[in-house]
């Protein structure tokens, strides 16, 4: 059997078969572009799976929980929330070598490029927009108590959580200097707004934790829910924000220029529409929009340090660190705004 970088395919045939789900001979094979979690295509012939497990060294505690990500996919199947059909869970470690979850394969495209795009009519690129927010609004109005995720979180000060989480984050993965990080830290932990209602939050919440279909045209299934709890939902619409515009540079490494696709409205105009469907006030939304590029900035510190540690699988990662820079930049920008409101 093929040997991949963190998954033993004859271990995971043996437990798939004791667990009476195999159908067949096992094949898998890495699917490129995740920059936390590995992702594996697994099939036997019969189904066609898709697998999940931590990234290979360096993992954060509480980071790249499988266990709460299965759980809340599960937990999401019978709502309007487009999300993969579960399969099993597996916390035992001496399996692959890290605990796993199993999903269906769903059809369509994660759009993480123009070249993803290009098929798109400006039509159905407004579309496509409109229903990725509607999507996220969808899922701020799940009861979490209705689908059994009333114990998922800890909502009552989740922000100043969410503060202090992410610098503990950084200072466990921090490998050099990155000037402007503390002040903006600093003022943050500071400003925090009061929440104004609790909801299911995604955490990770952008256009290429998506999968896009034209025919039907829609979003078939959201994925990459390990950062997700329950929380404050601006905290997913400020981090929608950040993906949808970027750092304001040509060709921008943060959208990939995708946002750009003519027919895609501007953040503004998703932030109302975002706005009509919940009656949340997006008021205040600024302070999250900052902590975003906060939050932002120490992931991919962690990807930056676990590239130079040796732990990360795939292309790209050697471009990674210097994007860090300037998003704390937008984020002091971003977080010097508010204060002048």
């Amino acid at each position: 059997m093929n040997a991949l970088p963190g998954l033993d395919v004859d271990a995971l045939a043996k437990h798939l078969d004791a667990a009476g789900v195999l159908a067949g001979p096992l094949t898998a094979e890495l699917i490129p572009g995740g920059r936390s979690n590995l992702t594996y295509r697994v099939g036997d012939g019969t189904h066609n799976w898709v697998l999940r497990r931590p990234p290979l060294g360096h993992v954060l505690a509480t980071a790249h929980d499988m266990g709460r990500e299965f759980r809340v996919i599960s937990a999401l199947a019978p709502t309007k929330v487009p999300v993969p059909r579960t399969e099993l869970y597996c916390a035992d470690d001496s399996v692959i070598g890290a605990p796993f979850y199993l999903m269906e394969r769903v059809e369509g495209t994660p759009m993480r490029s123009r070249a993803d795009t290009a098929g798109l009519s400006e039509d159905q690129a407004a579309r496509v927009a409109d229903e990725l927010i509607d999507v996220l609004a969808e899922l701020h109005e799940v009861d979490p108590q209705q689908v059994g995720l009333g114990d998922f979180g800890r909502p009552e000060g989740f922000m100043t959580r969410q503060v202090a989480r992410w610098r503990k984050q950084l200072d466990a993965s921090r490998s050099r200097d990155l000037p402007g990080i503390e002040e903006l830290h600093a003022r943050l932990a500071a400003s925090v707004p009061p929440a104004q209602r609790t909801t299911i939050v995604h955490g990770d919440y952008r256009l290429d934790n998506a999968l896009v279909t034209t025919e039907p045209l829609g979003i078939s299934a959201v994925l990459d829910w390990e950062m997700s709890t329950l929380g404050d939902p601006l905290s997913d619409l400020g981090l929608f924000v950040v993906y949808w515009q970027g750092v304001g540079q040509e060709d921008d490494p943060i959208t990939n220029g995708v946002s750009a696709t003519p027919g895609f409205p501007a953040v503004d105009a998703l932030i109302e529409r975002y706005a009509r469907r919940t009656g949340i006030d997006v008021a205040g939304l600024g302070w999250y929009v900052a902590f975003a590029y906060f939050k932002l900035a120490v992931i991919l510190e962690g990807i930056h340090y676990r590239f130079v540690q040796g732990g990360t699988v795939g292309a790209g990662f050697e471009r990674i660190g210097a994007l860090v820079g300037p998003l704390v930049e937008h984020g002091a920008a971003a977080v010097a705004a508010v204060k002048e409101d």
